[in-house]
């Protein structure tokens, strides 16, 4: 919309708010990562900042917003003579998830630089947010590599473009903030750390506020125009406020009280590397800045901890983000520089406690929305979903206690056979952007990557025709190669889950579940989406779609329940509607199926129950489905059908020590030689 909605009218969210005017005031903060359940105002909030800030002096004509007083010496577009100012508004550039990476850092014309030696420079979203805002929403869905160049831009303050020996450099430097909703994937530990602060975000579960909210929301859709005009007086003071907190950061005193109740925070939370204090430094400085003081005190650095620490301590996508606040507080009095007794809070503390739309950043608050579904509750005490009926075979009758998994370990790669073109990522071979050049071809479309040895080859045959006869290589648009790279891809690992009650009878279920854990630590590090289905009972039940959430698949994984007969013929089947639906979703990912089971299936009535699955796991190999078998038979007697189910799955069959002690590499065969193998049979 044309008329933003104003940032004072936004209720609640203080965290949020903070964060986002701390960098405001001070851009060296770096950034702020929004997480937070969708429909809370994230968006919002951050579009109504940028209508906060300041207006910005600007080069007439510069593509790259050089400041007046002191343009940049390397500006692309420079040497820049003094001339008159133009003042403009700050602008906010929007980072889509499907951008390609010369839309981010620029284009530069590789054809015209080679055949006419000009460095024709096209400048992405990077320049158009310096000394401005960037937005990414979805920060967490954006391809690791962007991430990587957005992030190290942020840092250095200027962005690098360079192709094939020919390079740009311009400033970049932003205040960045993205948003992402946790339930979609998490960012990798060494990206989060990259963000200065971490805000969690959540709608308030109290009346009157949400009343309010939809109040105002429904205000402004009315009227957006006059629904501006009446917080107009609020929005001008706090932006007099933050141009204010600009002029006076740097007057602000950073003792070596506060300097060392920082060091000492990070020294006691375990917070790896040295930039968790560098930003809490910065964000303590800016809180004084903010409050109009000229002195950091210890609360500055107590909040500049909730903000700047909580995802530098995610070791795992398994890990809660928080802090514990009563730690924090002892190891600030510790190294205060003052003594006081513990016990109970300083009544003269102006924020007793956390506000209303305090919750997941709170300690021991935060509780994933998975845990309130029906597999959260207490197991034992619903009925079994095989029947009334007592069942002989031991462990298959009533529905068990959840068993808790045991300590994930690292396990050998799996990958799927062939060559894909799926997302990047790092289990399967893959034609991709990045990777290890593998030949040349024709470029359909824009030229990203030149191929040089192949250009020139290409050019070579015809120098006499195109009147070249002395040194030199005249190259026209035809002899251009592209580069053919090839790397590595993320799978969609689909995961069917044996929950019977032959799983947990012989107590097996708690070794399953973190070997299954294992598997999804190893495909959260190799950029999969994963998906759940689990069988047990009566049916098949998807228990988690696919998703990049592996941390929400291991909440469900925890609260599985396991009882009752062997349905694997409808595991197997619901697997197949699975992945049927998700090719036609996101054609480009091949999926590798785990099927974690003894092969021991049975069924309601008399009969082979085991027929109807090896006829389920032939469709899957006709299919071309990479598949894997992990064999949790165990005792003295073996009967080997997880073995059997494998062969006719196209697949391998791995045992639960193979998986972690032994290499399993090769073990997922291409299936066509296994079809071949069989019509030879």
């Amino acid at each position: 919309m044309s008329t933003p909605y104003p940032f004072t009218a936004v209720v609640g969210m203080d965290d949020l708010r903070l964060a986002l005017l701390l960098n405001a005031v001070s851009p060296a903060v770096g950034g702020v990562l929004v997480r937070g359940e969708k429909g809370t105002a994230k968006s919002t909030a951050v579009r109504a900042l940028a209508s906060l800030m300041p207006d910005v002096d600007v080069v007439a004509g510069c593509r790259f917003s050089c400041a007046p007083t002191a343009p940049d010496p390397a500006c692309p577009d420079g040497p820049h003579e003094a001339g008159p100012a133009v003042a403009r508004p700050t602008r906010m550039v929007e980072l889509p998830v499907g951008a390609s990476e010369d839309r981010l850092v620029g284009a530069l014309d590789i054809e015209r630089a080679l055949a006419e030696g000009v460095k024709a420079f096209e400048p992405g979203l990077l320049a158009d947010a310096h000394r401005g805002l960037l937005y990414v929403d979805e920060v967490n869905l954006l391809h690791d590599h962007l991430v990587d160049l957005l992030l190290d831009a942020a840092a250095m303050g200027a962005s690098y473009v360079e192709r094939e020996g020919v390079s740009v450099r311009h400033a970049s430097r932003f205040l960045l903030v993205g948003t992402m909703n946790p339930e979609e994937g998490e960012l990798r530990p060494q990206l989060l750390d990259r963000f200065g602060l971490t805000v969690e975000v959540a709608a308030s579960r109290d009346p009157d506020q949400r009343v309010e909210v939809v109040r105002r929301r429904l205000a402004y859709d009315d009227d957006p125009a006059g629904f501006a005009a009446r917080w107009a007086g609020e929005e001008e003071a706090l932006r007099e406020r933050i141009v204010a907190a600009r002029e006076l950061l740097p007057r602000v005193v950073l003792g070596d009280v506060a300097l060392r109740q920082i060091a000492a925070t990070c020294a006691a939370f375990e917070v790896d590397g040295m930039r968790a204090d560098i930003v809490m430094a910065r964000t303590a400085t800016a809180l004084a800045a903010w409050a109009g003081r000229d002195e950091v005190t210890e609360e500055d650095v107590r909040q500049a901890a909730l903000l700047a620490l909580p995802h530098r301590r995610r070791r795992n996508p398994f890990d809660a983000p928080g802090l514990d606040e009563s730690k924090l507080d002892e190891t600030l009095d510790e190294f205060g520089g003052h003594d006081e007794p513990d016990g109970d809070p300083d009544p003269t503390d102006p924020d007793p406690g956390p506000g209303p739309e305090g919750g997941p950043d709170g300690g021991g608050g935060g509780v994933p929305p998975q845990g309130s579904g029906p597999d959260s509750g207490e197991a034992a005490g619903s009925a079994p979903e095989s029947g009334q009926a007592p069942v002989p075979a031991p462990g298959a009758g009533a529905e068990q206690q959840p068993a808790r998994a045991t300590e994930p370990f690292r396990t050998k790669m799996l990958s799927v056979p062939g060559l894909g073109e799926g997302a990047a990522g790092r289990r399967s071979r893959a034609r991709t952007e990045h990777g290890r050049t593998t030949g040349a071809r024709r470029p359909q479309g824009a030229l990203t990557k030149l191929h040089l040895t192949a250009t020139v080859q290409a050019a070579a045959p015809h120098q006499r025709a195109r009147g070249r006869s002395g040194p030199g290589l005249v190259v026209r648009r035809d002899d251009m190669r592209q580069a053919t790279r090839e790397g590595r891809e993320g799978n969609l690992v689909l995961f069917v889950v044996d929950a019977s009650g032959s799983m947990a009878a012989r107590k097996r279920m708690g070794a399953v579940k973190g070997a299954v854990l294992s598997l999804l630590l190893d495909a959260y590090q190799r950029r999969d989406k994963v998906g759940l289905i689990t069988f047990r009972g009566k049916g098949a039940e998807l228990a988690l779609p696919p998703t990049s959430s592996v941390d929400a698949a291991a909440a469900r994984l925890e609260s599985l329940p396991t009882g009752g007969r062997t349905p694997l013929a409808q595991g197997l089947l619901k697997a197949q509607d699975v992945l049927r639906i998700e090719r036609l979703r996101d054609p480009s990912r091949r999926p590798l199926m785990v099927v974690v089971t003894d092969g021991r299936a049975t069924a309601a009535g008399s009969g082979d129950a085991f027929a109807p699955a090896l006829r389920a796991a032939r469709l899957h190999a006709a299919e071309g489905t990479a598949a894997v078998v992990v064999d949790c038979e165990a005792g003295p007697v073996r009967l080997g059908l997880a073995g059997t189910l494998a062969r006719e799955l196209g697949g391998s069959a791995v045992t639960l020590d193979e998986l972690r002690a032994e290499s399993i590499a090769g073990l997922v065969k291409d299936v066509r030689d296994v079809s071949a193998t069989r019509r030879a049979a």
